[in-house]
C-alpha cells in the first residue's frame, strides 16, 4: 500500500501524541489520534489511562462537527469491541469520517482486524500499515503480551568498564552519576512492573519505586525469592512474592506486611520464571522493568526471557574481585554466549547507555 508525504506526515503526529501517554496508559496500549479535513488538522487526542476516553474519541471530540468527510490517522486499529469504553469504530463511523489509516492492525484477539471490518463495511476506506514499526516501538509490552502471553522484559544493568556491579565488600552506591539514576526513573515509570530478587532486597532494602515521575500510579513491584526470605518490614513491601515453596509462617508473616505470595515452583528449588511471566500478563503486565542481582539477571538470560538490555556503563574500573553482572555456568565454546545488537548508544551525564536487544 503506498501512502502519501502528507500521511507519513499526520501519522507522525499521532505518534508524538501517542508518547503522551506513555507512563499512564497501562494496562492499554499508548495511542494517539488526528482528524483532518482538507489537509488541516482539525482534531487532536491521545489515550491517557485505563477506562478514560480512547484517542479516537478525544480527537473526534476535539473535531466536532469538522470530523464529518474528514481522515483519521490512528496509531492502532480502533477497537471493535465493548471494554471499558465503546468501539472506536463506531464513533468514527458515526462522526462521518471516509477515510481511517491506521499505523498496524490490534494484536488484542478481541479486535484483531475486527475494526477495520466494521469500518469497510460501513463504507470507509480503512488502511493499514502506515509506520508500523514506530507503533510496535512504542507500544513493545502489549504487543508482547496479546501475542505471547507474556510481558516485555527490560533488563536494567549499572556496572562500570570491567563489569562490575559492586565491590567485593558489597558497597555499589553509587556507581553511576545522578543524571544516570535520574534516567532510570523514566524506565521505571514506563514499566507495569518492576522485578528484583530476594538478593537484592536483602543486601540494599530498596524501595523500587517511581520518585521522580508523578504518573498517578506506581508500578507492581515483583520479588523472586525462592526460599521466602525477604523480612517483613521490606522497604519493597506490599509486592508480589513469587516463592519456589511457601513456609506457612514466613508466609504468613509476610502477607501480615501487604504481600501476596506465591509458589511457582520450578527447576531444583528454583522459581520457574516463565511461569511468573505467564502469571504478570494475566494480571495486565505489558512492560517488566528487571532492576536485580548476578543471580537472577543471569537466570533469565539462561532462560532466553530479556527482550532489551539497559546498560549504563561508568567510565571506572574496579578489579575482578568486584560482583559482576550474571552469574552463570563457565561457559567452554564463545559459541554459547548469549549474544545481543546495540541498537542505541548515548551519554547520559558522565556515563554511556547501552541499548541491546537479543540477537
Amino acid at each position: 500500500m503506498i501512502f502519501s508525504a502528507s500521511d507519513h506526515v499526520f501519522m507522525a503526529r499521532a505518534l508524538q501524541l501517542a508518547a503522551h501517554g506513555l507512563f499512564t496508559t497501562s494496562p492499554n496500549p499508548r495511542v494517539g489520534c488526528v482528524i483532518v479535513n482538507s489537509g488541516r488538522i482539525v482534531g487532536e487526542g491521545w489515550h491517557q489511562r485505563a477506562g478514560a476516553p480512547h484517542a479516537e474519541v478525544n480527537a473526534l471530540q476535539a473535531a466536532g462537527p469538522a470530523a464529518r468527510g474528514a481522515i483519521a490517522y490512528v496509531t492502532l486499529e480502533p477497537c471493535s469491541h465493548h471494554g471499558r469504553t465503546p468501539p472506536c469504530a463506531e464513533a468514527l463511523i458515526q462522526a462521518g469520517v471516509v477515510r481511517v489509516v491506521s499505523a498496524m492492525a490490534d494484536p488484542n484477539p478481541l479486535v484483531a482486524g475486527g475494526g477495520i471490518d466494521m469500518l469497510t463495511l460501513a463504507g470507509i476506506q480503512a488502511e493499514v500499515g502506515l509506520m508500523e514499526q514506530e507503533t510496535r516501538a512504542l507500544n513493545p509490552g502489549f504487543i508482547s503480551r496479546m501475542t505471547r502471553q507474556r510481558p516485555w522484559v527490560r533488563l536494567k544493568t549499572a556496572s562500570t568498564l570491567d563489569g562490575k556491579t559492586a565491590l567485593s565488600n558489597g558497597q555499589s552506591q553509587w556507581i553511576t552519576g545522578e543524571a544516570a539514576r535520574a534516567d532510570v526513573q523514566k524506565l521505571r515509570a514506563r514499566a507495569c512492573a518492576i522485578l528484583t530478587g530476594s538478593g537484592t532486597v536483602l543486601a540494599d532494602n530498596p524501595r523500587m519505586n517511581v520518585r521522580d515521575f508523578d504518573i498517578g500510579r506506581q508500578p507492581l513491584r515483583v520479588i523472586v525469592d525462592s526460599a521466602l526470605r525477604t523480612p517483613a518490614n521490606a522497604a519493597m513491601l506490599p509486592a508480589l512474592i513469587a516463592c519456589h515453596r511457601a513456609d506457612p509462617d514466613a508466609r504468613a508473616a509476610l502477607e501480615q506486611a501487604g504481600a501476596e505470595v506465591i509458589a511457582l515452583p520450578g527447576a531444583g528449588s528454583r522459581v520457574h520464571l516463565a511461569a511468573l511471566l505467564t502469571l504478570l500478563a494475566q494480571r495486565g503486565i505489558n512492560e517488566l522493568h528487571v532492576e536485580a542481582g548476578a543471580a537472577l539477571n543471569g537466570a533469565l538470560i539462561a532462560a532466553g526471557l530479556v527482550d532489551e538490555w539497559v546498560a549504563y556503563v561508568a567510565p571506572m574500573a574496579v578489579g575482578d574481585n568486584a560482583h559482576g553482572l550474571f552469574a552463570q555456568p563457565p561457559l567452554t565454546m564463545l559459541a554459547d554466549a548469549a549474544r545481543f545488537r546495540i541498537t542505541d548508544v548515548r551519554q547520559i551525564g558522565d556515563d554511556l547507555r547501552l541499548t541491546l536487544l537479543p540477537k
